[in-house]
């Protein structure tokens, strides 16, 4: 993915989804994957796709269930 490519993924995600804390960071090096941060934590990681002359970009998200906040305890059911 060049320079120019991450560039504009960037302000795109940026705009739909009305941050500018998010961020598309190149690999260190080569062969490694491009990654999605919100500010220094990385979410996930974006992918190029080329099929039948079309590009197209799909984001990886990954959660952690460290990082999920508590689930809600059940509710105690009353007969």
């Amino acid at each position: 993915m060049t320079p120019t490519d991450i560039a504009r993924v960037q302000t795109y995600l940026r705009r739909l989804l009305g941050s500018d804390r998010i961020r598309i960071v190149p690999p260190a090096r080569k062969g490694l994957s491009v990654e999605v941060a919100v500010e220094d934590e990385v979410i996930g990681t974006l992918h190029q796709d080329h099929d039948e002359g079309e590009t197209s970009y799909s984001v990886h998200l990954t959660i952690l269930e460290d990082d999920l906040p508590p689930a809600p305890k059940d509710p105690v059911k009353r007969r």
